[in-house]
């Protein structure tokens, strides 16, 4: 079970993250793309600064991040150690992941409607999916909006 651990942000682990603080944080973006094809020329110069919090950050009195432990979403492209950015103000829909407190542990998983059940799905094939049923103590905690990870090494 890919499992998320709220990151200690405060006295009390459940209070928001304070994203004003990232407006702190003004970094340069520059006008050009990144090509991760063939190499493209580049241009010399910032097209503007970007404010991460704003950027990252729909619902800020909504919004969390929690850390992953586990593998269970790999296929995903959410892997142990990354940092979801989680907004409990969206409504969950059919295939977003979604972060879950079931039966008291947070997981995450993608969130699948069938024929009006409900299903937890994992993205590792090691991993069965998980359908939820009245005797379970499920609730959706939030929706995942962002996937913070370092780059992998090749």
């Amino acid at each position: 079970m890919c499992t998320a651990k709220v990151i200690p942000i405060s006295s009390h682990a459940l209070e928001p993250f304070d994203f004003e603080s990232l407006e702190n944080i003004d970094l340069p973006l520059f006008a050009s793309y990144v090509s991760a094809g063939f190499p493209s020329p580049a241009d010399d110069y910032l097209e503007d600064r970007i404010d991460l919090g704003k950027y990252l950050v729909q619902n800020p009195t909504s919004t969390y991040m929690m850390r992953v432990k586990g593998n269970s979403m790999q296929d995903a492209n959410i892997h142990d150690g990354d940092i979801l950015v989680i907004d409990k103000a969206l409504t969950p829909t059919d295939g977003l992941p979604v972060v879950c407190f079931l039966d008291g542990e947070f997981t995450v998983k993608t969130f699948r409607k069938i024929k009006n059940k409900a299903y937890l799905y994992p993205a590792n094939p090691n991993y069965k999916p998980i359908e939820v049923t009245e005797d379970m103590d499920m609730r959706v905690w939030g929706v995942v909006v962002w996937v913070l990870h370092k780059p992998v090494r090749l």
